[in-house]
């Protein structure tokens, strides 16, 4: 029996088209395709293969409206924001195109008239690479380069949410000369991505998403029996401290922005800030003012500045931590009601909310919103703030807002984070390890060590006897 899954606008709630799921027998055959092209594609030179990508980075960058479109349609984020992504698929790209040479080239230990000794990075064959819908194409592009860079085929799934997003960046990278037998987009269902997750051809499985279905996808490996390595990018429940030296204009332009942009639909967004005493008056003062700009409206039009959530289950589940928050003595701040008319129950649209009177026993201080509402609380010390930031299970990234550096990194090193800000939130910097701590992830992404999860190391010993 064929499966299929709709798609349907988080704008409309209208079905846009069925995408058809592979059956078991196709997903043998993929995976095997993947197997036979492995052995050519790994003996093609890092060269070779650093120029295809910087072939798919050319094209990649002339489908600007066809990115902003898909993007806008299947997920929701106004169309004025989608060259954004396009940049960030190059920044990444080019960053690790740029590195690749040097990080997989084989490490001399010893080249003398006795013996040669080095590492060689060999791929590791086909793997399966799981994308998440926030970010369709910056959530493919963290491994799926790095993976190919390094010799590796690979399969992609995109989430059933974005899957044009996963076509559209597969049939680039064909365009740009990878042949089609070593990348390849599987549009599963659930039952079909354990199926790959655990099939005996597959020798790496990465997956960006939920904890809850991360936890999942281990347990399918461990069902398996078999000795496969994952990564994995999980959620966030990322924390800003503000300091009374901060430039707070600055602070709050980039707190909020870090909070609300994409409709609070990342996982290092801001969803918890700590503000200290002497400034948090002016602090919330500022940062309602500034909410009230944002425009919810169609993702099509020019004004929109959030768009719907992906999903009314999405929406519901924000909808949900913001009463409960308000039931426990949580104070809302913004009159959604009236700024922002298309923020009704059983739609995809929220409006932008800021809460004050929280405290971590509400589940929007506790557990991922993933939505367009921020907690402040107010502290009066460092180590108030160290305690309540260090109070989560997630710990993907945090930042602090201050003038002084030094404080910065002192306080830095005593928080349980993958990724540690100063006067910065919501960026991944290629050249720096992508990284959670806690359930937030694991293993990493990006920086010259991105390459080391899709590569094992073969030892090579050559002893010259003398005579």
């Amino acid at each position: 029996m064929t499966v299929t899954i709709p798609v349907v606008s988080p704008a409309t709630q209208e079905k846009l088209f069925d995408i058809t799921c592979l059956s078991t027998s196709e997903l043998d055959e993929r995976v095997k395709t993947a197997n036979n092209a492995f052995a050519s594609w790994k003996k093609t030179s890092v060269t070779d293969r650093v120029n295809l990508m910087k072939k798919f980075c050319d094209l990649f960058d002339k489908k600007r409206e066809q990115v902003a479109v898909s993007i806008a349609s299947q997920m929701g984020r106004p169309k004025r924001y989608g060259g954004g992504e396009v940049n960030g698929v190059l920044e990444r790209a080019n960053y690790m195109i740029s590195v690749a040479e040097e990080c997989l080239k084989d490490e001399v230990v010893e080249d003398s008239s006795t013996a040669k000794r080095f590492l060689r990075k060999e791929p590791l064959g086909a793997v399966f690479i799981i994308a998440a819908w926030n970010y369709p194409y910056l959530t493919a592009v963290n491994n799926l380069i790095p993976a190919l860079l390094a010799g590796n085929c690979v399969l992609l799934k995109h989430s059933p949410q974005t899957p044009q997003c996963g076509d559209i960046f597969v049939e680039t990278l064909h365009e740009a000369g990878v042949p089609k037998d070593v990348v390849q987009i599987v549009h599963v269902d659930d039952q079909g991505a354990q199926y790959l997750v655990q099939h005996s051809g597959i020798q790496f499985v990465n997956f960006t998403g939920s904890v809850a279905v991360g936890k999942k996808i281990r347990q399918a490996i461990g069902d398996s029996q078999r000795l496969v390595g994952s990564g994995m990018e999980l959620g966030g429940k990322d924390p800003a401290y503000v300091l009374p030296d901060a430039d707070l204009d600055y602070a709050v332009g980039n707190i909020v922005d870090g909070a609300f942009f994409n409709s609070g639909q990342c996982c290092c967004s801001i969803e918890r800030c700590y503000v200290h005493e002497d400034v948090y008056d002016a602090f919330v003062e500022k940062a309602v003012a500034l909410t009230k700009e944002y425009v919810l409206g169609d993702p099509n039009d020019a004004a929109s500045t959030l768009g719907p959530m992906a999903s009314v289950r999405f929406a519901n589940n924000v909808r949900a931590q913001l009463e409960e928050a308000v039931q426990k003595g949580a104070k809302p701040l913004i009159d959604t009601a009236s700024l922002f008319p298309l923020d009704k129950p059983g739609s995809a649209y929220v409006g932008p909310q800021l809460l004050v009177n929280v405290n971590h026993g509400m589940t929007v201080m506790k557990e991922e919103t993933f939505g367009p509402l921020l907690g402040i609380m107010r502290v009066s010390s460092d180590d108030e703030a160290v305690q309540l930031m260090n109070d989560s299970k997630y710990g993907l990234t945090a930042s602090i807002w201050t003038a002084d550096p030094e404080k910065a990194l002192a306080i830095g090193d005593r928080i349980e984070t993958g990724t540690w800000f100063m006067n910065r939130c919501d960026y991944i910097d290629p050249a720096l390890a992508w990284v959670g701590a806690k359930e937030s992830g694991l293993g990493f992404s990006m920086s010259k060590y991105g390459f080391t999860q899709f590569t094992r190391p073969k030892s090579f010993h050559l002893k010259l006897v003398q005579k």
